[in-house]
């Protein structure tokens, strides 16, 4: 939380274009709408990421001088603050009518989470997996990805009652994580106090960090939204590729620089971790809040999402490591869905 020069002036751009977009005073042309919305974009995921920082920092420092165990704070407040930057976004866009942004996040996340994100930290170096995540895990985002997706012909749409039946699998999977974590299945970070974390700064920063996400994810929508129908892009594809990427970049650094650094254990983990956490608590506390449409379109994609769990069980199945050879495959498979999505939206 150090605001360095480079932060500072970030911090500065941003909130000037975010005050800028609520005044509504730039010229009305279209080619500077274009660029001040791709700019805004930049902004909103700008402050879901660091929102979220603030706010999972701030909580779990709180947390700590409860006297919570580290374990909890690491399966709870953590846990559900990697998952923050897809949730915002999804609860704006379904409040907001564009449930092709809400489910395509999700889907996209986890197809990206697998395919790219995992794909380029193996090309880094081999990442070794877990007995649980193996054998629990992994397969638990199939079955997981299948109920959605079947849910979600079974009516056309994601209710109510199915986002409590997503809520009540989070509920036994988190009970899972503190089974595993008693038994040594789980990586114990231990969060750090110092003098200046007193409970009204640390208080200030979980608010700070929940305004955040919340301005952020509106205006993220907002912004994806304007540029989805002027370049004729469905809210699907925006969902799917745009607002994935954004919302999967935390994923995709940390897992990349781990790698590079050579900690290597936990990737895999971490990935599979987050695709279960964006189905059950992102999926399910959108649909809890309203019902979400479930596009034709998206049978396709939620196909492609349990198929990239698959390629990835298969390819950790004899040496228990992702390799060079296989993330090749998995990136090459990615590039191929995503020329497809193109294809077929501008078709």
């Amino acid at each position: 939380m150090k605001m360095t020069k480079k932060n500072i002036i970030i911090s500065v751009v941003v909130v000037g274009l975010i005050i800028l977009s609520y005044l509504n005073v730039l010229p009305s042309s279209t080619p500077v709408q274009m660029v001040f919305n791709i700019a805004l974009t930049v902004a909103g995921f700008v402050l879901l990421i660091k929102g979220a920082d603030i706010f999972v920092e701030g909580a779990s420092k709180i947390a700590t001088k409860f006297n919570i165990p580290q374990m909890v704070i690491g399966l709870t407040i953590v846990a559900f603050g990697t998952s923050l930057p897809e949730a915002a976004v999804s609860i704006s866009g379904a409040l907001s009518g564009n449930a092709g942004i809400t489910v395509g996040n999700v889907v996209g996340s986890n197809i990206m989470n697998i395919l790219l994100i995992l794909g380029v930290s193996a090309t880094i170096a081999a990442l070794p997996i877990k007995k649980n995540t193996f054998r629990i895990e992994i397969p638990f985002v199939i079955v997981i990805t299948i109920i959605m997706l079947l849910l979600g012909m079974a009516g056309d749409e994601l209710s109510r009652l199915d986002g409590v039946i997503f809520l009540g699998l989070m509920a036994a999977f988190m009970v899972y994580l503190v089974y595993s974590a008693k038994n040594g299945e789980a990586d114990d970070e231990t969060t750090v106090l110092t003098e200046k974390d007193t409970m009204p700064i640390l208080l200030l920063f979980v608010v700070i960090g929940a305004v955040c996400i919340v301005i952020g994810s509106n205006v993220t929508v907002d912004a994806v939204s304007y540029i989805a129908e002027k370049c004729g892009m469905t809210p699907r594809l925006i969902g799917l590729t745009i607002v994935a990427f954004g919302t999967s970049l935390p994923e995709l650094v940390t897992s990349a620089t781990a790698a590079k650094r050579g900690k290597v254990d936990i990737a895999i983990g971490n990935i599979v971790g987050s695709n279960i956490f964006n189905v059950l608590f992102v999926v399910g506390l959108s649909a809890v809040i309203t019902d979400i449409t479930f596009e034709a379109a998206f049978i396709k994609d939620t196909i492609v999402a349990i198929a990239a769990a698959v390629i990835l069980f298969l390819a950790v199945f004899k040496n228990k490591e992702l390799k060079k050879p296989a993330s090749i495959f998995m990136l090459i498979c990615y590039a191929a869905y995503f020329a497809y999505i193109l294809a077929m939206n501008y078709a």
